[in-house]
């Protein structure tokens, strides 16, 4: 069983998977779509690399505001949330990604990538940061992921 990491924005969704052993994470690609509600392609695109790579969790990052209080950009993550549950059968764990996105532009700056180029891939590594804070704290915590649901 491996873990899907997603990072959804209003018109992309960055998707990472992790290794075998849920030790790290590997960008996998940044889905993207004409308009903030078309979800039906995305969805397809998820389903296939759910199958494709043997998925049994999916951690979706939960963007909090710095305050600590749940505005409108996680009020739709935890929609889309319920929306791949359903659709899955896959428990989703939200998980805090305060920051990631600004941590995944500063380590591509830091590696000298283009603005045209960081755009394209931004949403992929600030995915692998959310699963690979969320594979870390499994490992420290000694916790099992939440399994798949047994139909």
């Amino acid at each position: 069983m491996r873990i899907m990491g997603l990072d959804y924005g209003s018109v992309t969704v960055g998707v990472a998977i992790s290794d075998a052993l849920l030790l790290t994470a590997q960008g996998k690609e940044v889905i993207r779509r004409e308009r903030e509600n078309k979800l039906r392609k995305t969805m397809a695109r998820l389903d296939e690399l759910i199958q494709e790579y043997e998925v049994g969790t999916i951690v979706l990052g939960f963007p909090k505001n710095m305050n600590n209080t749940v505005g409108e950009r996680a009020e739709k993550s935890k929609e889309f949330a319920g929306m791949l549950e359903r659709r899955t059968g896959l428990p989703v764990v939200l998980w805090d990604e305060r920051l990631t996105t600004v941590s995944a532009h500063r380590a591509l700056i830091e590696g000298n990538m283009r603005r045209e180029k960081r755009s394209r891939v931004v949403d992929e590594i600030a995915a692998v940061l959310i699963l690979q804070n969320y594979l870390d704290y499994l490992y420290h915590s000694k916790e099992e992921p939440r399994q798949e649901k047994k139909e």
